[in-house]
């Protein structure tokens, strides 16, 4: 059979005449390469049909103990197994057919072993290895029948072999529950063939012998414990030769699982996703062999991370909670909420929720929340019936707030609480010049509220302010300071004041008394005129019509809720800036708070704090903050105060109230 590379190498002719030979029909005479793919399939179904017939009727290996004849082993010494000696009985009869047949042949090579021996001792030696290639399949050629009347020694022969193939039946049947069944007889050359025999290259023997070297290597390791049919000689019979030598095939994936069981680690017990690959042995190349990834279990936090913020509803359904750290902005702190929770729980954009969140998932954004255990400090199911902000009914203050705590008061605080007292729910505006003093009182009443009244919530709101006092206010004033400074755009203004409103009407929803320091609110409005769409319909100043809808709105949420809840405003006003705009804007806002505090520019030049026009400041029916006694002897001091300017007032004032020890000491003094 013809190679590829050797029909290649081959001109034209030859090859045209190979195809003739084969019996190919139409040989592609044109076309060289598939003429030689035709050769090579004409070759390869011929070699595959002879291969057929001569396999069709395998023998099976004779396995017989006789003994005394000699024959050519491997280099096992006295240790294999002698099958000479156990035919030679059937050698000896025919003896006679095996002569005629040596006729017949060629004249055999005779070794130099045999070359001293007689004729006799060849001529037995030679029907020997005749008997022994009538075994052979692979080296000996079928023999040829003689016709006519079998003689006595045919008729002996015949008997023998019957004989023997009884006892290799017997042998067999003992054999089959040990010893696998091989699909070709193991023949054992004589040495004169091996001798006769061309060396051929590896490459050749590696071929011709790839896939039966391992099934004959199998046999004789599974052979070798069985010792029944197994003796030692003490005859030196034999000679010693060179085996074939073995070259190992590549393991398969099954036997290298065999070899390694110890190294195979246990996927299920560790819970390891990685990809184990083992190191291969010397006789076979390096292989790496991939497990299948298992997900290593994620650890499950329960309730261990919790979040809180300030809801935000985006207008597909969902929400975040935004981080005060961030101004209620965007940031990477947001909790995504879902639209179920939203609806199961009924809420709002500025509900403040808590409850347990998880990590984000592959694939995932944001930290989900698991579930809601609290909104706005109370049980989620007293809060998902509350009644909306919008239909609670509001109530003019009724409840002070206590600035003084009856010793080591600011001065500030004290003449707050007498001439202007702030009530829960008091719409408070401060209306002050620059550099009056406005940011300094605001702090001190910050402070005041935080200290005598824990149970309110403040919020201090700056907009557009200096970013170092967003810094000093943060630091000083134990309060949440939501910021926006001047630097950042008016759409930042807008949006952080609308959460901070919409956090102020949840909690008042639930009962809570929420206070809000604005500063300012003359730059709040500035920003909603810049941001809001133009009507066409332009106050004087450069404000549009609609624009101070919304800082109305913002300020005028500020109101006392019956039955629980209150929402204070304190914002602060600028006047006498020169700008026409602030003076419309305060215009607009002087009537729709309830609480006045002026701050005059003449008392802040000459050092005199807190600059407060006394005679200008008052709280709508102060009535229901003071009681009677307190109130009666506010009415006598306005009346002294009222016929001097701010400066003596304020002076006359000073000068009384700081020797005593709180506000209360100071009306018992007026009595002197």
């Amino acid at each position: 059979m013809h190679k590829k590379s050797e029909l290649e190498a081959m001109s034209q002719e030859e090859l045209i005449d190979i195809a003739k030979n084969l019996g190919i029909p139409s040989p592609n005479e044109d076309d060289r390469m598939g003429l030689i793919y035709q050769i090579i399939d004409e070759e390869s179904i011929l070699s595959a049909s002879q291969k057929a017939t001569t396999t069709k009727t395998p023998r099976k290996r004779v396995r017989v103990s006789k003994k005394e004849t000699d024959r050519v082993y491997s280099a096992s010494q006295g240790n294999g197994e002698n099958f000479d000696m156990k035919k030679k009985e059937a050698a000896r009869d025919n003896k006679e057919e095996a002569t005629e047949l040596k006729n017949e042949k060629t004249t055999p090579v005779i070794s130099p072993e045999l070359a001293d021996l007689p004729v006799e001792a060849i001529v037995e030696k030679e029907m020997s290895d005749n008997t022994i290639e009538q075994n052979a399949e692979v080296l000996a050629a079928p023999l040829p029948k003689k016709r006519g009347r079998k003689s006595k020694a045919e008729k002996a022969a015949l008997e023998a072999a019957a004989k023997l193939a009884e006892e290799q039946a017997s042998v067999l049947s003992d054999d089959t529950n040990q010893l696998p069944v091989m699909d070709e007889p193991i023949t054992e050359v004589p040495l004169e063939i091996l001798q006769d025999i061309p060396e051929q290259p590896v490459e050749t023997i590696d071929d011709a012998t790839e896939t039966e070297v391992p099934e004959i290597t199998e046999k004789t390791e599974t052979e070798a414990p069985s010792t029944e049919n197994f003796f030692a000689t003490d005859e030196n019979d034999f000679v010693v030769v060179e085996d074939i030598p073995v070259i190992p095939t590549e393991p398969t994936m099954d036997e290298t699982y065999m070899t390694y069981p110890s190294q195979q680690p246990d996927i299920t017990s560790h819970g390891l996703a990685d990809t184990y690959s083992y190191e291969a042995s010397e006789s076979t190349p390096e292989k790496e062999i991939a497990f299948p990834k298992i997900s290593e279990p994620t650890y499950d936090f329960g309730d261990i991370l919790t979040g809180e913020g300030v809801l935000e509803i985006m207008q597909d359904g969902y929400g975040f909670l935004r981080s005060s750290d961030y101004n209620y902005l965007s940031s990477p702190d947001d909790i995504y909420v879902s639209t179920s929770q939203i609806k199961l729980f009924g809420l709002k954009t500025g509900d403040v929720v808590e409850g347990p969140v998880r990590p984000p998932k592959p694939g995932e954004k944001y930290f989900p929340l698991i579930r809601v255990t609290k909104i706005n400090g109370c049980a989620p199911s007293d809060v998902r019936d509350r009644v909306p902000f919008e239909h609670l009914t509001p109530l003019f203050p009724d409840e002070k707030f206590k600035l003084c705590k009856g010793h080591n008061d600011n001065l500030s605080t004290r003449i707050v609480d007498l001439f202007a007292p702030i009530g829960k729910g008091q719409r408070a505006l401060l209306v002050a010049q620059p550099k009056t003093g406005k940011t300094i009182l605001m702090k001190d009443i910050a402070n005041a509220i935080a200290a005598n009244h824990p149970e309110a919530y403040l919020i201090m709101l700056l907009i557009d302010e200096r970013p170092e006092e967003v810094t000093d206010m943060a630091r000083t004033v134990n309060a949440e300071v939501i910021a926006s400074t001047f630097d950042e755009p008016a759409e930042r203004h807008v949006k952080i004041a609308g959460i901070v409103l919409e956090k102020a009407k949840r909690m008042v929803e639930c009962g809570h008394d929420v206070v809000i320091f604005l500063d300012s609110i003359t730059r709040l409005a500035r920003a909603y005129n810049t941001v809001s769409p133009a009507s066409g319909k332009v106050l004087s100043g450069g404000v549009d019509a609609n624009a101070l809808h919304k800082p109305k709105r913002f300020f005028g949420a500020a109101r006392n809720i019956e039955n629980g809840g209150s929402l204070t405003i304190i914002a602060t006003a600028l006047i006498d800036t020169g700008s026409k705009m602030d003076e419309v804007i305060f215009e607009e806002f002087k009537g729709t708070g309830n609480m006045e505090l002026q701050l005059d520019r003449s008392l802040s030049n000459k050092r005199i704090f807190p600059a407060v026009n006394i005679v200008a400041s008052s709280t709508r029916r102060d009535d229901l903050l003071h009681d009677k006694q307190t109130l009666d002897r506010m009415w006598v001091l306005r009346k002294i105060l009222a016929d001097m300017n701010p400066i003596e007032a304020m002076t006359f004032l000073k000068d009384r109230i700081e020797p005593t020890k709180n506000n209360e000491e100071f009306l018992m003094s007026m009595n002197s």
